[in-house]
């Protein structure tokens, strides 16, 4: 069988500041799903947040990039603002970039990951969902889940694997994208990965056969609106087993908290900690930023799950060294590495200082 697992997410408001979601916004989701399933037009949903960030995962039938289904999360996202501007939620329609939908979500603000695929006799996924950070942040981890032997063993043990995955990368200032076959270009692709606030991973393939594997968000709201809106809290997901990594090999990268950019008015480095659904609220400096992962097993496109993989006293000491990474960029002040660099600054208000301040040679 044929399956689209899409995930479109947004800020529609923050509860309070930018912490949680509100309850009801998440009810009001819940409810508008529920009828687009009870109209068949989607298979099965699940409604979550991570942090103030409105999560939407749906399967269907209908491929990717379908107007259908990216209207049906518009309409969440709309009537989702309009009850967060009545509640007098923080942000209400930040990530609602445009004023009509266009029949597709991209550049609109909202982040998208989909994939298509035949479900195979055992289909176990996997959807990580951040918050306080950008795409870049899946640069790290997505690596070493696809490449990297030291974190997957199966690239070398399993023979499915072995050939290894190529990568689609994004230059998201340029909107040029290129392939990257791995293991061989390796390095070449690890020389882009490494600008992570400019070049993304967008999907992940099997180089053998060509079947899916992972997928993330790439949307950049600061390029979008030309300013300062908020960070763009990224979305991934990953197929996992049968030639593609085991649940154990996806999870394993976010033992260790790296850093990513955020944070703080999103213009801050620091720890990227992985947290429960229930505790995945940001609180101290707005964050630190985080990461949940919920697992799901699909039954004829039906969502059994989630499974909470964070939930997990194995991850208890990545969350005691983010919380300690978090001190010391912390001590840092507005200082660099804390506050980002220069480039990811200038849509902030920076850029108007800089105006305003007349600097003479020296």
């Amino acid at each position: 069988m044929k399956v689209t697992f899409s995930i479109l997410k947004a800020d529609v408001g923050g509860f309070v500041g930018h912490s949680h979601s509100h309850p009801e916004i998440l009810k009001l989701a819940g409810d508008e799903l529920q009828v687009a399933q009870d109209q068949g037009k989607i298979i099965d949903f699940y409604v979550t947040r991570c942090g103030d960030d409105l999560e939407l995962i749906m399967t269907h039938k209908k491929g990717v990039e379908n107007k259908e289904i990216h209207g049906i999360a518009w309409d969440v996202f709309i009537k989702g603002t309009e009850r967060a501007k009545q509640l007098k939620l923080y942000g209400a329609g930040q990530d609602i970039l445009k004023t009509s939908f266009s029949g597709n979500l991209k550049g609109m603000g909202p982040g998208v990951a989909e994939m298509e695929f035949e479900e195979r006799k055992s289909e176990p996924i996997i959807v990580f969902m951040a918050d306080k950070t950008e795409p870049g942040a899946w640069n790290i981890p997505i690596y070493r889940m696809f490449a990297d032997p030291f974190y997957n063993p199966g690239l070398v043990i399993d023979p499915e694997m072995h050939e290894g995955f190529k990568f689609d990368v994004r230059d998201v200032f340029e909107k040029t994208h290129v392939w990257f076959s791995c293991p061989e270009q390796a390095y070449d692709m690890l020389a882009l990965l490494g600008t992570v606030g400019r070049y993304e991973v967008k999907e992940v393939r099997l180089k053998t056969t060509n079947e899916v594997a992972a997928v993330t968000s790439t949307e950049r709201l600061n390029l979008i609106a030309g300013k300062y809106v908020g960070k763009d809290d990224p979305v991934m997901v990953v197929r996992c087993q049968h030639g593609l990594p085991d649940v154990g090999e996806a999870l394993e990268p976010f033992a260790w908290p790296h850093i990513v950019g955020g944070w703080n008015r999103g213009s801050h480095n620091g720890p990227l900690m992985p947290v429960t659904e229930k505790t995945a609220n940001t609180g101290r400096f707005d964050g630190p930023p985080r990461v949940i992962a919920l697992g799901f097993q699909l039954a004829d496109g039906h969502l059994e799950g989630p499974v909470d993989m964070f939930d997990d006293p194995s991850f208890d000491l990545a969350r005691e060294e983010a919380n300690i990474i978090a001190n010391f960029m912390r001590r840092n002040g507005p200082m660099q590495p804390h506050r980002l660099e220069d480039e990811e600054m200038e849509y902030t208000n920076l850029k108007e200082i800089k105006k305003r301040i007349k600097m003479r040679k020296y």
